[in-house]
């Protein structure tokens, strides 16, 4: 660490502190699926659902950030990887805040993930897949995304010249290809809640 740097974590109010206050166990949600999976559509419904039932949720999406903390980066290996590091940088810091955060990112290769996950810290990170095939998030293609990736206009576009590799064992899948809105909300949100009940544990 620089010299100079003298980080005060130590003096600040603790997670513990701040969960009591929030009357909520903090974690992070991270949605990974491709490009028009359902993954920002999701995270809107589910934080106000959250809200709605007394939580203090935060959605952090990765156009939104890209707009914003990420406007800088591009889309080489090299600034996506730096795209997922502040991410999840910044997903610790809501962590230690006491809130929910649930962060919805392509995130497409295990390897950016597991970066996620070891900067957040493995008893926090729960990884959702937002599982819809290719040909379902292509015929939806609501940004009109999948039509420029095969036109040419976009290079490196996730599913269609670049990977996606799909998590091995997520902590819960949801298929927005077989599921309405209603049962997918339902069932991301009687996985979470659970979890983040103050009083279960």
């Amino acid at each position: 660490m620089e010299k100079n740097i003298h980080p005060i974590f130590d003096r600040l109010l603790n997670r513990a502190d701040r969960e009591e206050r929030l009357n909520q166990r903090s974690k992070v949600f991270w949605f990974t699926g491709l490009s028009g999976s359902g993954k920002s559509t999701l995270a809107q419904a589910l934080e106000r659902r959250l809200f709605n039932e007394g939580y203090f949720p935060q959605v952090l999406d990765g156009d939104n950030i890209r707009t914003g903390l990420n406007k800088n980066l591009g889309f080489s290996a090299e600034e996506r990887t730096e795209n997922i590091r502040r991410i999840a940088e910044l997903g610790k810091l809501y962590l230690n805040s006491g809130i929910v955060t649930i962060i919805s990112f392509i995130s497409p290769t295990r390897e950016i993930r597991q970066m996620a996950k070891t900067i957040i810290g493995e008893a926090d990170f729960l990884e959702i897949y937002i599982n819809a095939s290719l040909e379902a998030c292509e015929k939806r293609d609501v940004k009109g995304l999948y039509k420029k990736a095969r036109a040419g206009e976009i290079k490196d576009f996730t599913g269609i010249d670049a990977p996606y590799e799909a998590p091995e064992n997520p902590a819960l899948e949801i298929r927005t290809d077989q599921l309405d809105l209603h049962d997918s909300i339902s069932s991301l949100y009687n996985f979470i809640e659970p979890i983040i009940d103050y009083g279960r544990f």
